[in-house]
């Protein structure tokens, strides 16, 4: 089965997370980084047991998950962004994880709806 627009942009953002990671600890920022490696990776992994779900309920749970760790990552990113702890522009992922936000949360209210719940506000 072919890769879902979520699996493909959660996949290639990890690997822009680990890249960062990389420039993070050249300019020895070692604490918030490691914060935004899991958090940054953690999206994709989710995304990847959604897909393998053993029902609606879990393919849920998995996305919300994924959903929540997005949110984090971009709190991670805004904090060095704006703490000004390290010389790099965040601009850009910045905006791939509101994408992936944004995404994420039209599949969670999507399935909500399809199974009569509903956890995210509008």
């Amino acid at each position: 089965m072919a890769e879902s627009i979520i699996q493909q942009k959660s996949f290639k953002f990890a690997l822009e997370i680990i890249n960062l990671y990389i420039k993070l600890q050249e300019q020895r920022e070692y604490v918030l980084s490691k914060q935004l490696l899991r958090s940054g990776t953690s999206i994709g992994a989710n995304v990847e047991e959604a897909s393998g779900g053993q029902s609606r309920k879990d393919f849920l749970a998995k996305m919300y998950i994924a959903y929540k760790e997005a949110r984090e990552t971009k709190y991670w990113l805004r904090l060095l962004q704006q703490s000004k702890l390290v010389k790099i522009d965040l601009t850009n992922e910045l905006i791939y994880a509101d994408e992936i936000i944004r995404i994420l949360s039209s599949i969670v209210k999507t399935t909500e709806k399809s199974l009569g719940r509903s956890t995210l506000d509008s």
